[in-house]
């Protein structure tokens, strides 16, 4: 049997298709149940699924919502965010971090981050507290927890809530802390490219305040308790029967799809050691601490748009998380803070690169990847 090249090896960013086929029927039988239910809305699948997120991740209350961006917005809402007040937030992160915090006419604070994590810097954070801010909001950014010592100390001596985005951390910990468990409130994606993915939007708000459930539920079914009768307005907010059916399959092969992100991760550091590229290629942190469970896998690198281009050649798919800080989007020109410094920001959305890092992703793949980086740098330097 010939022996397969270099050049024959593709490397897809991820590759969903792996995951499914080992649990094809178990996802099948679920969705089938729940068709055979004719219970789409709500009902004993998103009740089981909170329980068992609830469990899993050390909360008294998970509350399934429709996305990600949707348990943002609605726990800003629980909180009162609106017109007067202000969210302090990283300049770099996913559109809904910020974008959710405008949609209430509040007015988010953008700060720069810490330039080996890529996220909020704590100090910065301090210095932006007002008497009109209302919320932190720190980003869990790539599977990486925040500084959250840090962070909750400036929140306790300033009497304001932390909201913990942890859209892509679910698993994450801090000291012994899971993500999603240290601020008031933390807000979670099962966006499909997610560790624990659905087939489709979907999202989750944990706390351990039980007033604090019974309001975010209140607002993901329009306000209304019992049905018709608004007590306020909320939204549609809901989590789809399916969908919970789906990740309640996925849920307990979560720990090994992470551990074998986190393999993955070593192996790309050990190859990156091999091929000498430590000077010019900078790699993931995961501070003593930290447990990161690596939604992405992200380098900092020059000529990064080159080199892009270089991997797409060789059959090496990558993507660029985030290319556009918060304080250069257009649709925030007319906020106050995007007039201020974020050099780390700006460094990060002009060098940083994601490479593969799903479960499934081979050895002979990620040798690829390495090869190919290390092929570029030394015809070009």
């Amino acid at each position: 049997m010939p022996t397969r090249s270099a050049s024959d090896v593709v490397v897809p960013l991820l590759d969903l298709s792996a995951q499914y086929r080992p649990i094809r029927e178990d996802i099948l039988g679920a969705i089938t149940r729940v068709c055979d239910s004719q219970r789409f809305i709500m009902g004993a699948e998103v009740e089981a699924l909170e329980r068992e997120l609830a469990a899993r991740i050390g909360v008294a209350h998970a509350i399934a919502v429709s996305s990600g961006t949707d348990a943002l917005l609605a726990a800003l809402m629980a909180l009162g965010v609106g017109p007067g007040t202000e969210v302090i937030t990283p300049t770099f992160s996913f559109f809904a971090t910020a974008g959710c915090v405008c949609r209430l006419g509040a007015t988010p604070i953008f700060v720069d981050i810490d330039p080996v994590t890529f996220n909020a810097d704590p100090s910065a954070i301090a210095r932006a507290v007002t008497r009109r801010t209302r919320a932190i909001l720190p980003v869990h950014l790539y599977g990486l927890c925040a500084d959250m010592g840090a962070i909750l100390a400036t929140a306790a001596e300033a009497g304001v809530p932390v909201i913990e985005d942890a859209a892509q951390a679910i698993d994450a910990g801090h000291r012994g802390r899971a993500a999603g468990t240290m601020g008031l409130m933390g807000c979670f994606s099962f966006f499909p490219s997610k560790n624990l993915g659905a087939f489709g939007d979907g999202g989750l708000i944990t706390t351990q305040d039980a007033s604090l459930a019974a309001e975010l539920r209140l607002l993901r079914n329009h306000g209304a308790e019992p049905k018709y009768f608004h007590s306020r307005i909320g939204g549609n907010f809901r989590l789809d029967a399916l969908q919970a059916a789906v990740l309640r399959v996925k849920l307990p092969h979560l720990d090994g799809w992470t551990e074998a992100r986190r393999r993955n991760a070593d192996r790309y550091r050990v190859l990156f050691a091999e091929s000498g590229l430590g000077s010019t290629v900078g790699l993931p942190s995961e501070p003593a601490g930290f447990r990161h469970i690596y939604n992405q896998f992200v380098i900092l690198t020059p000529r990064r748009d080159d080199l892009r281009a270089h991997l797409s050649r060789r059959q090496i798919q990558t993507e660029i998380y985030y290319p556009v800080p918060f304080h250069r989007q257009v649709c925030f020109a007319t906020v106050p803070s995007a007039v201020g410094s974020f050099p780390h920001a700006d460094r990060a959305a002009d060098t940083s690169l994601a490479l593969p890092i799903y479960g499934e992703l081979t050895d002979a793949q990620q040798r690829h990847v390495v090869a190919s980086i290390a092929e570029f740098y030394a015809v070009t330097a």
